[in-house]
């Protein structure tokens, strides 16, 4: 789970602090409130202003001496400061931008494995139905079988597939009976065996 990025609030008042030396509103040499008045200042408890202090002095933004108090040390480090918080908060930002992509791509995966299983799950459902594959074929303009009905075509004894519809324009018959006459751009509607496409190409249109 990613972690809250917002700066704490003793980071939030040393980030003030450093945008106001960089503003100019604190001079180099310049001392600092006590730790009483900037906590006043700040409305926070002392231990606050004490982290805020100690954190800025590691950066060496401030020098705190024991007798001469909180003294301005730097306007550079101060930038540098607040564009190492700057940094920090866009890498924070990009874990958790990434963070977030790794559980979506996490979800989407997971959605394609459910899919892909109901897929197969149909897929033998269907196979478990029935062993044939409904195939489609257009009888061409050049077939000899044009003008001629079901029953002579002798279609089961030739092909070893069986006419379940036939399609003649936008017209869809089911279970066309003997006489139904075939005319050039008729779509034949078929089940069979592995091959029956094949067969069926073969025998209709040579």
């Amino acid at each position: 789970m990613s972690k809250n990025v917002t700066p704490s609030r003793y980071e939030r008042i040393a980030l003030d602090i450093a945008q106001r030396i960089v503003n100019k509103e604190f001079n180099i040499g310049e001392k600092l409130h006590g730790r009483s008045l900037l906590a006043s200042m700040y409305n926070v408890s002392p231990e606050t202003i004490r982290k805020a202090v100690a954190l800025l002095q590691d950066m060496s933004v401030l020098q705190v001496n024991q007798g001469s108090g909180i003294v301005i040390n730097s306007v550079d480090y101060a930038y540098g400061f607040i564009q190492k918080f700057k940094y920090k908060d866009s890498i924070n930002s990009l874990k958790q931008d990434f963070e977030k992509l790794i559980k979506q791509k996490k979800q989407i995966d997971e959605q394609l494995e459910n899919t892909l299983d109901n897929i197969i799950e149909y897929s033998d459902k269907l196979k478990n139905l029935s062993p044939y594959n409904p195939v489609e074929v257009e009888v061409s303009e050049n077939s000899k079988y044009v003008g001629s009905t079901i029953s002579q075509l002798k279609f089961w004894q030739n092909t070893g597939g069986t006419v379940v519809a036939l399609r003649k324009g936008s017209d869809f018959i089911i279970s066309p009976g003997p006489f139904a006459v075939l005319e050039k751009g008729d779509v034949i509607v078929v089940v069979g065996g592995n091959n029956i496409l094949q067969d069926v190409k073969k025998f209709i249109n040579g």
